[in-house]
């Protein structure tokens, strides 16, 4: 085979080191591993088996397993029926465990009994990673992610997924029992009796999956989220980015420092939704960092003023975009973004230069909704791009708190917040902010798009 590269005779003798050693180089990944766990004291971080019992087979010492569980966890090996086999063809793997080969059953209950104290692993290396140096920017990235439970979606049942699967039964059973009386109007013969036998029996069926969802109904509106899930009673199903799409599993909140781009904390959570996630990530993160002072950039999915009520009072500047809920630039009309706010006078300027003067407060949910109006709309020449009715409506979501803690800082540093309010240097991009406002205006915001190691699920 000219011009090729030609491989090696299958049947050449070589001669290959006689060492694992002389396979693993000074700069492989593995002996960071090694050397981490051999310094741990595993018995103070509660691992199961680090006394070994007196009588029966000899186990294997929960330092293999760690090892192997952390070098799984870095090179994106999550199955324990993977991880045996790269124990037995992966060199890495054999350095790494002398050679050991644990079967899968080993390593997952090693991993499902030992939940806390791998948590406390990862504590020590984020304490680890900050004698190093590399956690002194006191800046995180806050996100989530969706992992998947081992639960299937047909196992899982909401309301409106309940009430569907009766229906689809029912139109099902109300189908069969027509083709029966249909049956009955032809003349009997063998074919039309097994027909109808087998007609009965899907009829049957159906019949005990409707006693069976209607059992578990009762219990799913038993739940305080009206949700059940059967093989993984934690798992609750979540809407993800995709459009009708969605996944029964967790929602895995994550904070990465934005120097080295390190996970210094995370959280599972059955709860889909992060808009109320975000202080208590946010102050743990904190507390792992050592830090007074915080910043904390997110996306618009943690916009929430009582969140972000609780980081400013804990020491936390958090930087994330207000959501846009209005269906006016959708519907080719102007929206809130397009009309200019005057703080000193206290009035919104429209698009067409008439001004909406403050109308009324009002509370809602424990926010606070300053209303603004105007009644030049009447006679306004591009009225149909503003508006559908006889004025313009404009509300402004405060938290009530909020206001005061901005106005105090506003007052304490005007210099400082003069700078800040015309644009703000973040590693993460440009903020731009304007005065007397609860949250900051951000562009160019990376997701944190990382895999954090397994926690036990929260309910």
């Amino acid at each position: 085979m000219r011009r090729f590269v030609e491989g090696t005779d299958r049947g050449q003798s070589t001669l290959f080191p006689e060492c694992l050693e002389d396979w693993i180089g000074e700069d492989n990944p593995v002996r960071v591993i090694d050397v981490f766990v051999e310094e741990l004291d595993l018995a103070e971080l509660a691992f199961d088996g680090v006394a070994p019992e007196a009588t029966g087979r000899p186990s294997y010492h929960p330092s293999v397993l760690l090892k192997l569980y952390i070098y799984g966890y870095l090179n994106r090996v999550q199955s324990s029926r993977r991880l045996e086999r790269e124990a037995a063809h992966n060199v890495e793997v054999m350095w790494l465990s002398g050679r050991l080969v644990p079967d899968h059953k080993t390593i997952a209950d090693f991993r499902k009994d030992n939940g806390s104290a791998i948590r406390q692993v990862c504590a020590r290396f984020v304490e680890l990673c900050r004698a190093m140096g590399l956690l002194t920017q006191a800046s995180v990235a806050i996100d989530g992610s969706k992992f998947k439970a081992v639960n299937n979606r047909d196992r899982n049942f909401t309301r409106a997924k309940m009430e569907r699967r009766m229906a689809q039964i029912e139109e099902s059973v109300a189908r069969y029992l027509q083709q029966l009386d249909s049956a009955d109007r032809q003349e009997p013969s063998e074919a039309l009796k097994t027909k109808t036998s087998g007609l009965k029996e899907k009829i049957e069926k159906l019949k005990q999956e409707m006693r069976r969802l209607a059992v578990l109904k009762v219990d799913m509106l038993a739940t305080p989220d009206q949700q059940i899930s059967l093989t993984d009673p934690d798992a609750r199903s979540m809407a993800t980015s995709g459009r009708g799409s969605g996944v029964v599993g967790y929602n895995v909140q994550v904070a990465v420092e934005a120097g080295h781009h390190l996970i210094v904390t995370h959280d599972v959570t059955n709860n889909g939704s992060d808009r109320s996630q975000l202080s208590a990530v946010a102050k743990e993160a904190k507390a792992t960092l050592g830090v007074k002072k915080l910043d904390a950039v997110a996306d618009r999915g943690y916009f929430n003023g009582e969140e972000i009520l609780a980081c400013e009072e804990a020491g936390i500047m958090v930087t994330l975009p207000k959501p846009m809920t209005s269906n006016s630039k959708a519907e080719g009309r102007f929206g809130k973004q397009d009309f200019r706010y005057v703080a000193e006078e206290d009035v919104y300027v429209c698009p067409a230069g008439e001004q909406l003067a403050y109308s009324y407060t009002t509370e809602d949910k424990g926010l606070v909704v300053h209303c603004y109006a105007t009644n030049a709309c009447r006679h306004c020449a591009i009225k149909h791009n503003c508006t559908k009715g006889n004025e313009r409506r404009i509300k402004r979501w405060e938290h009530e708190h909020i206001i005061e803690l901005v106005q105090r800082r506003l007052d304490a540093h005007p210099e400082k917040m003069r700078q800040r309010r015309e644009t703000v240097e973040h590693p993460f991009g440009t903020i731009k902010a304007r005065m007397g406002a609860t949250h900051f205006l951000m562009s160019n915001i990376p997701l944190a798009r990382s895999r954090p190691a397994w926690a036990q699920p929260t309910s």
